[in-house]
């Protein structure tokens, strides 16, 4: 995979020079094939890897078929209701035993040689089944494999390739509060909403990591969307005053959070109105805070009902509780190449009116088609494509807000949450932590 040479380029491709308020990563992480390779192995295989939500396997039968670090796995619950995650491979020669995205069945059958499992796994049917020793009947080996670990918290369920890795709420740290706050949104629990967003782009993985909590980029990279919202509004927040209206937070392990209270120039169907909604959705977006508070508290309304927050789970999980709440994972396919696959999550129990607002809110900004995801597309195959210098033009500049990480309150528009990314990622792949 690499030469020695090259090994001792991976341990010097992050510079961290805290004391001297430097960051850098070198360019080459974003296009050796080695590089990804050696990702897949010492990230993608022993990391948690966010598989899905319990709300989309709520029934007994139901079932889910993706792909997930690589790998096709099918999320399902068996008869009697729990929750497995297989590899979605007939142990007879291979062949995906489920083709469907998404269904109900009381088991799964190979279209290759008929091979017949039922949903909690075991094997129970074989074409010309007296052709087999009789001590193959029953093996447990010829049944659909199970990956190694399987874990959920908050409704948020996870799998693991490696057998002997961490707990998941172990794994998760300071990540556990935010997808709590999410998980509190509706008195009824949460649920992903039908269909999914499916899109790619010919850029490095780790770059939409980097930008999905990026606070930096916004004024420049998405001035059409903010001209939108001051013709519709008459004013908009300066995105560029340091410190002027949120933080970031190094949650542990690779985590991160960019968080915002109540400054944000748009509405939240849970519950922050904005004037185009009228005097109804007003209304309604003040008795949901109401509630909330005699649910949770007063400041705990507050934070959820006011605030903007980007999560990131390390490696590959954004969730998006902002303007509407946007699952989304991303998986490398090249060096320069990812594919993304998103999905809203909503209060069950929320009116017509802010399902509408949500979903509306849902497109126009982080759709494929939005405002913002073509935008930073674009910008993430820029970079892709600048890196072809790389060999006179070597280094990514991650500086902003060295000198003040560890302050009360790190800038919203700093540069932390990605040093945190890149140092867990830098400690995996030079093999100083598992």
């Amino acid at each position: 995979m690499f030469d020695q040479p090259a090994s001792d380029w991976l341990r010097d491709s992050v510079r961290d020079e805290k004391s001297r308020g430097v960051f850098r990563v070198h360019r080459r992480v974003f296009t050796e094939p080695g590089v990804l390779a050696l990702e897949r192995e010492r990230i993608f295989d022993r990391c948690w890897l966010y598989l899905g939500h319990v709300s989309e396997v709520a029934e007994p039968g139901s079932f889910v078929a993706r792909k997930v670090g690589g790998r096709p796995l099918i999320f399902n619950r068996d008869r009697s209701g729990a929750m497995h995650a297989f590899f979605n491979s007939c142990p007879h020669r291979g062949a995906m035993v489920c083709r469907e995205r998404q269904g109900r069945s009381n088991g799964f059958v190979c279209p290759y040689h008929g091979w017949s499992f039922a949903s909690d796994g075991r094997l129970t049917g074989q074409p010309l089944p007296e052709s087999y020793a009789s001590d193959l009947r029953g093996d447990p080996s010829l049944n659909l494999h199970e990956v190694p670990k399987l874990a959920e918290f908050r409704g948020f369920v996870f799998v693991n390739f490696d057998g002997g890795a961490d707990s998941l709420e172990n794994y998760l740290a300071g990540a556990c509060e935010y997808l709590e706050i999410v998980s509190q949104h509706g008195e009824a629990g949460m649920e992903i909403l039908p269909g999914s967003q499916s899109y790619g782009a010919r850029a490095n993985w780790k770059l939409l990591q980097e930008n999905s909590a990026d606070g930096y980029h916004a004024n420049t990279t998405h001035a059409t969307y903010f001209a939108y919202v001051k013709a519709r509004d008459g004013a908009v927040l300066n995105n560029y005053v340091r410190g002027g209206f949120g933080r970031v937070r190094d949650l542990g392990n690779g985590h991160a959070v960019s968080e915002s209270v109540g400054a944000t120039p748009w509405g939240r169907p849970v519950a922050r109105w904005i004037p185009p909604w009228g005097e109804a959705g007003k209304a309604e977006c003040d008795a949901i805070q109401r509630r909330m508070a005699a649910r949770l508290g007063e400041e705990r309304a507050e934070i959820i009902c006011k605030g903007d927050r980007n999560l990131l789970i390390f490696p590959n999980l954004v969730v998006n509780d902002i303007m509407a709440v946007t699952v989304r994972t991303f998986s490398p396919v090249a060096p320069d190449r990812f594919e993304v696959e998103a999905w809203a999550l909503a209060p069950k129990d929320e009116s017509a009116f802010m399902r509408d607002m949500r979903l509306r809110s849902f497109l126009e900004f982080l759709g494929p088609a939005g405002f913002a995801t073509p935008d930073d597309v674009e910008m993430l195959e820029l970079c892709q494509q600048g890196y072809a210098a790389c060999s006179a033009v070597e280094w990514n500049d991650l500086s902003r807000g060295v000198l003040d990480e560890d302050g009360p309150a790190p800038a919203k528009q700093d540069e932390l949450q990605m040093r945190a990314f890149w140092r867990r990622w830098h400690s995996l792949m030079t093999g100083a932590a598992r």
